[in-house]
């Protein structure tokens, strides 16, 4: 006997032949004696224990197919459902509002350096509004589960209502996570407008003695204020590119219509990446460090969160990363360029991360008096001609007097302007008679003449190959004066 259900089940029954054989021997005989008399009778006897034989087996068959079915049923109940599928929106912006809160976000990177943690979201949050968020990842295709965050405020943000912030996420089990986006508490229907993240740098190198795209990436952080420095700029790129740096991270706030044509001019030969920072049409930022003096809501234009920002940025790709500014060169003094210097300083200090170069400032109100590096190309390019200043301040070392870092940015984990938050490794501070910073400002030590200061040309070493090759970027930008080049020749 067999049945098939509609869900696909057949089940077969089967009575053995001997069954049926042993049943006609000795119950048909009983059943015959016992109704001899009557025919009539002995046949409906007979039919009802025909059907009563029909019956047990169909019974049979009926519990054991509930049995199935039932066990069916739970096994279904129990398998985990798919999880569940939404369309997501992607930020393609700078910085992402953070719905139902004061905070900004900006970028999203793998980082598994601390235990238990997977991901770091880089921020821009109000202090005094931190509230506990949960994390959402995309994982290949469907939203994960909630897991829950570690917000961290960098100790630096110097008095200001907003700081670089850092928020920490496990990715749960069975994810692949390519994007990641936080909530104010856990919920099973992300609202629509929510934005999310791309996770960078998931394919993270974990020997630092891996071969890396880039071995020196300059950071700076931040243009604005319509900064049109240009000769500076293009003497400064030039300067770095002889001194072995292979990419320059520019964040841009605002700058000069000339400065902008000098930047793509790099951006397209690949030596300049410029990271839009529009930080002013969130929040009203400062154009000071502090916020007592300077008032605003951020701390420099978000230079902290940017050099941060640069940091992760640039940690899969770049052996080490130089955090400076626009105006500053990290000079080597004894060595040719940047691998020698650093080739010998990772050999004498092999568990260092973190290289202090002590600044250097050069008063641009003193001019070198032979006018050698006056050149009349350059008279109609805006800025300051960095070869015509080589009297520099001694730095007064009984008071606080900064510096700027070399790093190996997988050892560290957070950074300030002058000095690093948080590290895995040591830190050394470089002599500044093997490396220090040329930073070619206003006054630091206020009216000093210039006897009482140090001359220094080190610039000058390098001008056969700096001048002509900041003429050539001036060009191509087409900010060179043509006419007086021509009368040169």
């Amino acid at each position: 006997m067999s049945c098939s259900s509609c869900c696909g089940l057949s089940i077969s029954i089967s009575i053995p032949k001997e069954a049926w054989t042993h049943v006609d021997r000795n119950d048909f005989q009983r059943f015959e004696s016992m109704t001899s008399g009557s025919s009539s009778k002995m046949k409906a006897l007979r039919m009802t224990f025909l059907l009563l034989l029909l019956f047990i087996p169909a019974m049979i068959f009926i519990f054991i197919l509930a049995g199935l079915t039932s066990r069916t049923d739970r096994h279904i109940s129990t398998m985990s459902r798919p999880p569940k599928t939404v369309p997501i929106q992607i930020s393609e912006q700078t910085f992402t509002r953070l719905n139902n809160t004061k905070h900004l976000l900006v970028s999203a990177f793998m980082d598994q350096r601390r235990k238990g943690l997977d991901i770091r979201i880089i921020g821009i949050f109000k202090r005094d509004s931190i509230n506990p968020l949960n994390c959402y990842f995309w994982c290949d295709g469907h939203m994960s589960v909630p897991t829950p965050s570690e917000i961290m405020v960098h100790s630096d943000h110097f008095g200001f209502p907003y700081g670089a912030t850092d928020v920490m996420c496990p990715i749960p089990e069975n994810c692949y996570a390519t994007h990641v986006t936080l909530v104010t508490r856990p919920t099973s229907d992300i609202e629509p407008d929510q934005l999310w993240l791309p996770i960078r740098n998931r394919e993270m190198k974990e020997n630092v003695n891996d071969t890396f795209q880039f071995d020196f990436t300059v950071c700076i952080s931040n243009l604005f204020g319509d900064y049109n420095n240009v000769l500076q700029v293009a003497q400064t790129l030039e300067m770095y590119r002889l001194l072995s740096v292979d990419r320059v991270v520019i964040y841009n706030t605002s700058c000069g219509p000339e400065l902008d044509r000098l930047l793509q001019a790099y951006i397209q030969e690949g030596f300049v990446e410029v990271v839009p920072w529009p930080i002013d049409q969130y929040l009203s930022p400062s154009k000071g460090w502090l916020f007592s003096k300077h008032g605003g809501e951020l701390h420099y234009y978000g230079q902290l969160t940017s050099l941060n920002e640069c940091i992760y940025r640039s940690m899969a790709r770049s052996r080490y990363v130089l955090l400076n500014d626009m105006d500053e060169i990290v000079m080597p003094y004894q060595h040719t360029n940047l691998t020698s210097l650093m080739d010998m300083l990772q050999q004498q200090h092999p568990n260092t991360g973190v290289f202090l170069i002590e600044n250097h400032i050069f008063p641009k109100k003193h001019f070198e008096p032979s006018k050698r590096f006056h050149l009349p190309q350059w008279n109609g390019v805006p800025g300051v001609n960095l070869l015509e200043h080589i009297y520099s301040e001694e730095p007064d070392r009984k008071v606080y007097h900064p510096h700027k870092i070399i790093i190996q940015p997988r050892m560290v984990e957070q950074t300030s302007v002058h000095e690093v938050l948080k590290k895995f490794g040591q830190v050394f501070k470089v002599p500044p008679q093997v490396c220090r910073l040329i930073h070619v400002r206003v006054p630091l030590q206020g009216a000093l003449p210039i006897d009482q200061l140090h001359v220094d040309k080190r610039l000058w070493d390098f001008h056969e190959r700096l001048i002509p090759n900041v003429d050539m970027v001036l060009r191509r930008a087409g900010l060179l004066n043509r006419g007086a080049e021509l009368m040169d020749d």
